[in-house]
């Protein structure tokens, strides 16, 4: 397939979060120590094999070209700079005035565990010359259920049942934007319009989400990632370790898997929660799906296969960093 450029928007001033960004771009907002929200954005853009992202940039551009340069990772940096913020629309028109061919285009303040590489996928295949991303809403706060006279429960920012704009973007290289408007901001202009004409598709998935908006969603995110650290697979989260035992969230994308490894010490026993796939062993594959049990003994050789979006609790021996890899799908740079 012809290859996609991506393309990060990340020129606002980011005035909801003052003051943390009196001093950087909210696009360097550490969600986790020395990783930020645009690391985490250009990583996934890497592992779902896009070679090429321009950052548009404005409000403290410099630092943003003083991280990341003209290569990160070994994805390509090009830059579109503003001299001042001047909404999603103009900085969209200047980026299908410089790239002619299929992009990903997304915000500079939203972190999520998208599988951008289906989501890229879907799109190229799709009929409609631009696709967004939406999934369910998740509340900002708790929710309470009534009977007619009482409160029966609390329900701690429950996931609703309504699908929100996600703020991600697939348009081929065919796309053209309606001269309706000049200014203001993608979501409330271009794509209204674009929806009367029926040439919007959309691509669900049901993943982790959050944007950036004030300084509670920064809190939040980084509480989120106290413990979680991203992998080109997806994520691994510890949940509890302490000296008898350790417990992992392991979260696999679909079409993904983990590096070909084994364990010397540890001994460890996973539970699928969500999705299927299988263990690959030397000699074997072993095929799983919710609510499997699946024991790894230590020096067993083996990767974990995911052919759906998987997640899955590991209860192991507390050996955290036991793991020896023999063979590595995804480049380490």
């Amino acid at each position: 397939m012809e290859s996609t450029i991506g393309v990060v928007l990340c020129g606002g001033y980011g005035a909801a979060l003052k003051p943390l960004t009196d001093d950087i771009p909210t696009a360097l907002i550490e969600i986790r120590k020395d990783y930020t929200i645009l690391d985490k954005q250009l990583f996934e853009f890497k592992n779902a094999g896009v070679k090429e992202v321009i950052l548009v940039t404005s409000y403290l551009r410099e630092q943003i070209r003083n991280r990341y340069g003209n290569e990160y990772i070994g994805v390509k940096i090009r830059y579109i700079e503003e001299e001042k913020p001047e909404g999603t629309l103009p900085a969209l028109k200047k980026v299908l005035n410089e790239v002619k061919g299929d992009i990903v285009i997304r915000n500079g303040d939203i972190v999520t565990d998208i599988n951008l590489d289906k989501f890229i996928r879907c799109s190229k295949t799709s009929k409609f010359p631009i696709t967004i991303f939406i999934t369910k809403l998740p509340s900002p706060y708790g929710v309470v259920e009534t009977d007619s006279e009482r409160v029966t429960s609390f329900i701690e920012k429950p996931v609703l049942n309504r699908d929100i704009n996600a703020g991600i973007y697939f348009l081929k290289k065919n796309f053209k934007l309606p001269e309706v408007y000049d200014k203001g901001n993608i979501g409330n202009t271009v794509f209204p319009e674009l929806v009367k004409q029926g040439v919007v598709g959309y691509y669900e998935e049901d993943v982790f989400w959050r944007a950036i908006d004030t300084l509670r969603d920064v809190e939040e995110i980084r509480k989120e990632y106290g413990n979680k650290t991203d992998k080109p697979w997806g994520y691994e989260k510890i949940l509890i370790n302490t000296e008898k035992y350790l417990t992992k969230e392991l979260y696999l994308k679909e079409g993904y898997r983990t590096s070909l490894h084994k364990h010397k010490k540890k001994d460890e026993t996973m539970y699928i929660i969500k999705g299927r796939g299988y263990i690959e062993f030397e000699d074997r594959k072993e095929y799983f799906s919710v609510n499997d049990t699946v024991r790894i003994k230590p020096n067993i050789i083996h990767s974990i296969v995911a052919l759906e979006n998987t997640k899955i609790n590991e209860m192991s021996t507390p050996h955290l960093s036991d793991t020896t890899r023999v063979k590595d799908y995804y480049s380490r740079d």
